[in-house]
This record gives structure tokens, sequence and C-alpha cells, in this order.
């Protein structure tokens, strides 16, 4: 809660406004009792009716202007919770952002949106119902027990008797309450997980007809967090009843006690039901501990998950005095670079110089390290050892915004939003003119089947680009690379679902554009690499072959064995 509470002081307006209505209010409220005390001991027994016109106005009044700085209370701390909630949501999503790669590699989308999502919303409850009902009854307690010792010490006493019990019994309900929730909010991430990949694989799940699997092992998640909830009111219903129980004997005991005294005239009927009044402003505090003890509780518990993110730092930082580069030429090498991930080493020794306008093509086995090799240019893993340069300069001194602005990367896993086609290429480069949209589709080879749609570029695509092919996915992928205009490309793997004409027609207009860029091309098929400037062929992890087509083919080794494997299937003026 700590981090919470330190977006508070940027609202102290809202704070200090409803704190000093809830005050007058309080004030109000404890005058209340004492003109009905008057009315009893003055106009009912001593038949001073002059006074009662007077009486009902003050009473009316004191509930009017009550009604009135309780709305402002209540807005004032609505409007606080929900602007400290918007800075939480809006700081917590920004955090996320600045997280590198590897720590997405671990963590699921469910519960990072459980965490945005709910974990925040029971942080609003808490600050904007919980803080503001602990403060006004512990008040209402204070200011009530003081008067209730004015008014007969013998009575404040027998009344508060029972309050070292109550304070032991709320101890006990936090500490479980904190513990079942906290429970609740780890059970609540995994069933929004399991939601949410089932609701983007449900295309999947149809295809291999497991709707009854996956309903099934929802359903079991789901009563996981029906027990939690039952459990959680169990607590509840072991120690609500019990604090209602001594607040109802306290006022039992006052009854009797005060009656007592009124049989004797040791005190006033007035004063008898004005200190019955006095007692529901310590009951009812009472009586409210279960409730904003489970709210409390409750935003404790998602605002200590919410610290847990806060307190993950990026692996991967810009450097605090960047080395200030106009622009990038596209110059790359690597200097004994090995890279380990998760312990395991992917790149051994890797050496490699790369003229900048060069076109280098990867390839080799699946988990060679080629995605590794091109990961480590744009910093989105860092070297376990040795450097990458860049126009020779380490990419590590370099600033890793300005950097990854150079850079265009078509990722294996092709994503696109849920927008028009435009906006979706337009994304790399939000102020790309029409005529470069175009151009960027054209060379991709996307813009025969864009303009074959009925909204062409306004069309909407659906949720990852659900409603076009994997071929139509990956043009569209390499159009938003290619409007960015960048100093460096990189295809990951990324026209392994395009046919043989397309993919021809595609890097041969790669190849042929007029602003030659450093290009990184990961391919499986020789047809995709054979008019590369270099080929570099990766087997666990290091470098055990480079150089140009012809040069590779002479060599007779791991890059001959493929091609001969795939030329038996093509026709050689379909290899580029």
């Amino acid at each position: 809660m700590k981090r919470v509470l330190k977006y508070l002081p940027k609202y102290y307006l809202l704070i200090l406004i409803p704190s000093i209505a809830m005050l007058i209010g309080i004030g109000l409220d404890m005058i209340n009792p004492y003109l009905v005390q008057i009315l009893i001991d003055k106009v009912v027994i001593l038949k001073e009716y002059e006074i009662l016109t007077k009486l009902l106005i003050y009473i009316g009044i004191i509930s009017l202007l009550r009604s009135v700085l309780g709305y402002i209370k209540e807005y004032c701390f609505d409007y606080m919770s929900t602007k400290v909630t918007t800075d939480i949501k809006k700081d917590l999503f920004d955090h996320i952002q600045s997280l590198s790669f590897s720590y997405f590699d671990n963590m699921n989308t469910g519960e990072l949106m459980s965490r945005i999502g709910e974990d925040v919303e029971n942080v609003w409850k808490s600050l904007g119902f919980g803080i503001n009902l602990i403060i006004e009854n512990i008040l209402y307690f204070i200011i009530a027990s003081i008067i209730l010792f004015r008014l007969n010490w013998i009575l404040a006493i027998i009344c508060l008797s029972t309050m070292p019990l109550l304070i032991y019994i709320t101890t006990k309900l936090k500490k479980e309450t904190d513990s079942q929730f906290d429970k609740i909010s780890d059970e609540i991430a995994i069933l929004n997980t399991t939601a949410q990949e089932n609701i983007a694989g449900v295309r999947l799940i149809k295809a291999f007809a497991r709707e009854k699997y996956e309903i099934l092992k929802f359903l079991k998640l789901n009563n996981n967090n029906y027990n939690l909830n039952v459990g959680l009111n169990y607590i509840r219903g072991k120690y609500n009843p019990l604090q209602d129980f001594l607040g109802n004997i306290s006022t039992l005991l006052v009854v009797c006690v005060g009656g007592i005294l009124v049989i004797k005239d040791s005190m006033s009927i007035g004063t008898l039901v004005a200190f019955n009044s006095y007692i529901w402003m310590l009951i009812w505090p009472i009586r409210m501990i279960g409730t904003f003890t489970n709210v409390v509780s409750q935003g404790s518990a998602s605002a200590k998950k919410i610290d847990r993110i806060f307190k993950i730092t990026s692996q991967i930082t810009s450097p605090k005095n960047p080395i200030q580069l106009n622009e990038i030429v596209g110059n790359i090498e690597f200097k004994n670079v090995t890279f380990k991930y998760n312990k395991e080493t992917v790149l051994k020794n890797i050496n490699l110089k790369i003229p900048a306008k060069s076109t280098v093509a990867i390839m080799g086995s699946t988990g060679s390290g080629k995605s590794s090799l091109i990961n480590l240019i744009g910093r989105y893993y860092d070297v376990t050892s040795g450097s990458v340069l860049i126009d020779g300069v380490n990419v590590k001194s370099i600033n890793l915004d300005f950097l990854r602005s150079q850079m265009a990367v078509v990722p294996q896993d092709i994503f696109l939003f849920s927008d028009t086609i435009e906006n979706n290429i337009k994304f790399s480069n939000v102020s790309a003119s029409q005529s470069e949209i175009e151009k960027a589709c054209s060379d991709s080879c996307a813009l025969n089947f864009i303009d074959e749609l009925e909204d062409g570029f306004n069309t909407i695509i659906g949720e990852r680009g659900i409603g076009l092919s994997g071929g139509q996915k990956q043009r569209l992928s390499i159009a938003r690379a290619l409007v960015k205009n960048s100093k460096i490309l990189i295809l990951d793997d990324s026209t392994s679902a395009l046919d043989m004409d397309t993919e021809y027609n595609l890097l041969k207009n790669l190849y042929n554009r007029n602003k030659k860029i450093t290009t990184f091309i990961i391919a499986h098929r020789i047809s995709a690499v054979k008019n590369a400037d270099i080929i570099i062929f990766l087997d666990k992890g290091e470098i055990v072959e480079i150089g140009t087509h012809e040069e590779l083919i002479n060599k007779k080794g791991y890059y001959y064995e493929i091609y001969l494997e795939q030329f038996e299937s093509l026709k050689e003026d379909e290899v580029i």
C-alpha cells in the first residue's frame, strides 16, 4: 500500500475538502442526540413547548447540511480514488511497456490483465470506500467515547468493556482475510489467463474438438475460485456475528444499567436516550469493522501484487550518457559474442562483419540460434559476453529508443491489430503518406489483394489478423516494416507462408529497392537467400559456414545439402 499512498499528495485538495466536510458532518451528528435530549427533558417532560419549533428547525437544518456535506465527502473521495487508480493504471502500463523481452517470455497475458484491471479496481475500492470508512468511523468512535464519558463515566466504561475482545477478533479477521484475498487474487489471474488463451485459441480448440476438455478445465479452475470465495465467506461468517453480538451486548448492558440510573433519578430519560444514540456511534464503527477490514484486505492484497510488478526492473536500459549518433549507416559487427538464455548457451563465439547496405541471409536448423543472433542487434536481449557494434559503436552505448527507431523488424510471430489495414501498416510510421504506404504494399506484394477488398485500405481486420491468410498477414507485416524507412531491416522467417512466385517477386522488390539498407533475412528456402550478399549457416549456436551462394555450393557442406534437397523439387529459374 505504500506505493499507492505515494499518489495521494498530488490530490491533496481532493483529500482536504472532503476531510473538512467529514469533520463538520461528524460534528453536526454529535449535536443531534443533544437536541433530542433537550426535546425529551424539556419539551416532553417539563412541557416547555415554546422551544419545540426551534428544536425542530435546528434538527432540520442539521439534517440538510449533513446531506450536502455527505455528498461533497463521497464525491470528492470517489473522484480522488478514480484519479489515483487512473494514474496507477497509466504508470503500471508504462512500466510493463518498459520491461525487457525476457520478462514476457515467462509471464502470462491473463495475469498482467488481471493486475491492470481487477487488482487496480480493488485498490480503487480500498481508497474510495475503505479508507474513507475507516477514518470516519475512527473519528466517530473517538468523539463519541469522549462525549459518553462526559455524560456518564460508569455507562461509558460498561459500553467500552467489550472493546479489547473486539480488537482481538478484528486482528484475527484481518490476518485470515489478507491470506485468503491473496489466494483469490492469484486464482483469478490463472482463471483470466485460461479464459484469454481459450478465447484467443478458440479456432484451434474447435479444430481438434477439444471444447469439452477446455470447458472442464475452466470449470475446475472456476470451482477452485468458488471454493476460495466460500472459504472467505466462512471466515467472515466465523467472526462477523461475534462482532455484532459483542456490540449488542454493550447496548443491552447500557440500557439495563442506564434504566436503573433513571429509576434512581441519577440520570434523566433524555440523557439516557442521548446516551443510547451516542452508543450507536460506537456500535456502528464496530459493526463496520468486518466490512472495511474486507475492503482494505482485498485492496492491500492487490496493491502487493501491483507493487511486485513495479519492483521488477528492465534488464535492458538506455545508457545514462549515450553516444549521440546523427544517423545509423548500417555497418554491423559481432565481436566474440556469446549469448546464454536461462543458463543455456544459445550462441558461441560469434565473429561477424556486415558492411552497410548488405543483404545477409541466415540459415540453420530449428534452435540453431538464428533469431537470437538478430535479437542482439536491437538489444531485445543483451549479449552474455563480447559486443555487438553498429557503425563502430557498441549497441549498449546507444540510446535504446534511437537504436530501435532505426530498425524495422518482421518477427516470426506475426501480430496485427484489430484495426484497418492502413492503420496496421502506419503503426511503424504514423506520418507515412498514402503514396509511401502504397509503395510499401507494392514492394511487399500486398497491394493486389488489398485492392480486391471491398473497403481496400479501410478494411478492418480481425484480432491478430483473423480473416487473412498466413501469407497475407506476412505481406502486411513486411509492408509495415518497409514503410518505416529504417536503416536496418530484419525479416525473421517472414516469407515462409508465401508461395514461390510471391516470394520470388517480393524478394526481387527488396533487392531492387532504390534505397538499399542493411537487410537480414532468416529463411529455410534456398530461393529466399540465393541472391544475398552474405549467407550464414548456423548450427548449435556457431557459424559453421559463411559466404555467397556460389561459395557455399562449392564447399559442399551444410548449405549444399539443403540446396540438393530443395533443388530436386525446383526449376533452376525459380531459384532467385
